[in-house]
């Protein structure tokens, strides 16, 4: 007895968004810790450890930048890190880490040609190994949906109907 495998069969296109998941080390610089008793930022201390630190260490890395203590810091704090950051990592954004994997993952997902997908049935893989945000399932979602005749989410042994293509649409 032969064993047919019908998923193959099936003309389904996966979709898998840890193909999309740029590599490199994630890294949360928190002004917090740079700041005299946790709330005031002395400008003169701040420069100071600007100009002195071994920024190396953020080489090729992802970073965030943000305060998460209550404390009213200046933009241009943020605007002198950033300056001395971006000559050694690979991205810098004010926020959080869950902001910047949306960032990364919006950056990765708009090189994808849209074209590519055209008239198919498309299944995004739903289970992964890295962190893939939801905002990237959302935005797949988005860029998708105009040319694919189907999406599906799961395997595509099992699979959850996300958006069907019907007769009438002009999209």
């Amino acid at each position: 007895m032969e064993i047919i495998n019908k998923v193959a069969q099936s003309g389904l296109v996966e979709f898998n968004l840890e193909d999309y998941y740029p590599k490199g080390d994630r890294i949360l610089f928190d002004i917090k810790a740079h700041l005299f008793q946790e709330i005031i930022l002395r400008e003169k201390d701040f420069r100071e450890f600007v100009k002195n630190e071994n920024w190396n260490k953020y080489e090729n890395k992802f970073v965030a930048i943000t305060c998460t203590a209550d404390a009213v810091v200046p933009t241009w704090a943020y605007m002198l890190l950033a300056t001395a950051l971006k000559p050694f990592v690979k991205k810098i954004v004010f926020g959080d880490l869950k902001l910047l994997e949306t960032i990364l993952f919006h950056e990765a997902l708009s090189k994808i040609n849209p074209n590519d997908y055209s008239g198919k049935r498309v299944v995004i893989k739903g289970c992964s190994k890295l962190p893939v945000p939801q905002s990237a399932y959302v935005e797949l979602t988005g860029i998708l949906r105009p040319v694919a005749q189907s999406i599906m989410y799961g395997e595509a042994c099992s699979t959850v109907p996300i958006y069907k293509k019907k007769l009438a649409d002009e999209e």
